[in-house]
């Protein structure tokens, strides 16, 4: 999942301005919004809106932002109708990039993901090009700096997770993703509590990226991610550590 997690690593890095944490924000709106509406606004009975909240407490969302937009998802107040959408392509070096969107205008949104890809060395594909190279899976964030690696590791696999790994100084433990709180649950039973969760597309093989590829590739995924329909980019490559912490500057 090196793809994945490593840039999780540099966007939380880099997601300490107020830009930054503005647009986090209207990111995890729309999705609270969509998740209500696909599941109702019970937390306790949407899983998927349960991830969403958390996420929006752990960016310290007000409580009457996320109730608000509860109730755009249920329909109790009016708001835009989003259509959730996956774009495909590949980046400098081959690599594969899947993006999720959230949109009330789908035109505008894919003309912006092909501009980015055409300006930034990458190139939009066709609906299933790069999609089967992804598994979707339940990822859960821990604190390695609090917790010793061996006994975190027992205390995953003893709970059901799929697999563990240690990615700068976090755990990422994977899951399906119908028992992300299951695994959350036991692994905070066990003394373990999580920093954070997510529903991710994981790679099943990773692309080696070098050089200036890799720097152009890191560029591209950024663009993406500032883009305000666009709510999650993920990518299968696997760039040297050097280069990851100069992106991280």
């Amino acid at each position: 999942m090196a793809g994945h997690s490593k840039w999780k690593q540099i966007k939380r890095k880099k997601a300490v301005t107020d830009s930054r944490r503005a647009s986090a924000w209207t990111k995890i709106i729309r999705e609270i919004t969509v998740a209500a509406r696909a599941g109702g606004g019970d937390p306790g009975g949407n899983p998927r809106l349960r991830l969403a909240m958390d996420g929006a407490r752990a960016v310290n969302m007000p409580k009457e932002n996320i109730e608000r937009a509860i109730k755009k998802g249920t329909g109790e107040l009016e708001g835009a109708e989003y259509q959730e959408l996956t774009y495909e392509g590949n980046g400098p070096g081959g690599a594969a990039i899947l993006i999720e969107a959230t949109t009330d205008n789908p035109n505008r949104t894919v003309a912006e993901v092909r501009h980015a890809f055409s300006r930034n060395n990458g190139n939009l594909g066709a609906s299933g090009s790069v999609a089967w190279m992804f598994d979707r899976k339940g990822l859960i964030y821990i604190d390695a700096t609090k917790f010793d690696e061996d006994k975190a590791l027992e205390a995953a696999l003893d709970s059901g997770a799929e697999d563990f790994v240690r990615e700068g100084d976090q755990y990422v433990v994977s899951t399906s993703p119908f028992t992300v709180h299951a695994l959350i649950d036991a692994l905070k039973e066990r003394g373990f509590a999580s920093e954070s969760a997510e529903l991710a597309q994981v790679p099943r093989n990773t692309v080696k990226v070098e050089g200036a590829d890799a720097e152009r590739l890191l560029r591209l995924m950024e663009v993406l991610e500032e883009l305000d329909d666009v709510s999650k980019v993920f990518s299968n490559f696997d760039i040297d550590a050097s280069q990851l912490a100069a992106a991280e500057a």
